[in-house]
């Protein structure tokens, strides 16, 4: 081989592997895999450094919340609940309480506090109105055709479970707060799901407790 030759080759020697150390420095670090254990520790005390206070104060013990208002998160969806954290940080999804709080908390605080929520068990629910609880049925196995309104089992199953990150689980669910998402997403308060501010515009008021007080019923 030649000097010229040597010479152009030690010259693409050194280029290949300044680009591929570009290449390197550019690439991503991996994804902290989230952390269970840390999210049960924020879930149940809190983090008064942050200003943020135990979880379980307003969704109970392992996410089985005994208030009406607010929502069972025990089973639920670990990419849902993310996702809802991050929302409540945006104009989309703006609640006093849950704002505040959600931009309190770094995004790995957020993926703990739902790899440890989705491990939960589930809470059980029950219908009370036997009155209205055939045209829940009715409404979410079948929808409603003439008002364009689908059946809410096709998105979020027979049995309430749901579909990870884009349709929670409803099956146990408080009453009273479903009714208050149906009645947010219809009057516009909450806007960080298309299908459901279209469907829930298309509801009643009884058609929405009667589909609620059903979904309490699903296990």
């Amino acid at each position: 081989m030649n000097r010229v030759s040597l010479s152009l080759l030690k010259s693409l020697l050194v280029a290949s592997f300044a680009v591929s150390g570009l290449a390197s420095a550019a690439a991503p670090a991996p994804a902290a895999k989230a952390d269970p254990a840390k999210g049960a520790t924020l879930y149940d005390a809190g983090d008064a450094a942050k200003g943020v206070p135990a979880c379980a104060s307003c969704h109970g013990a392992a996410g089985n919340s005994t208030i009406a208002t607010n929502p069972k998160l025990g089973g639920q969806a670990e990419a849902y609940i993310h996702k809802q954290l991050v929302d409540f940080t945006t104009p989309q999804r703006n609640q006093p309480i849950m704002t505040t709080y959600a931009k309190a908390l770094s995004d790995d605080d957020k993926k703990n506090i739902a790899a440890y929520l989705a491990a939960q068990k589930p809470g059980a629910g029950a219908a009370r109105n036997k009155d209205t609880v055939e045209l829940g049925r009715k409404i979410y196995r079948g929808g409603i055709a003439e008002k364009g309104v689908a059946a809410c089992a096709s998105c979020h199953g027979a049995t309430g479970g749901g579909i990870p990150a884009k349709y929670p689980r409803l099956a146990g669910q408080h009453q009273d707060y479903a009714v208050a998402q149906l009645e947010a997403f219809k009057s516009g308060a909450r806007s960080n799901s298309v299908e459901m501010t279209t469907l829930a515009k298309r509801l009643t008021t009884d058609e929405m407790k009667a589909v609620a007080d059903y979904v309490a019923g699903l296990k």
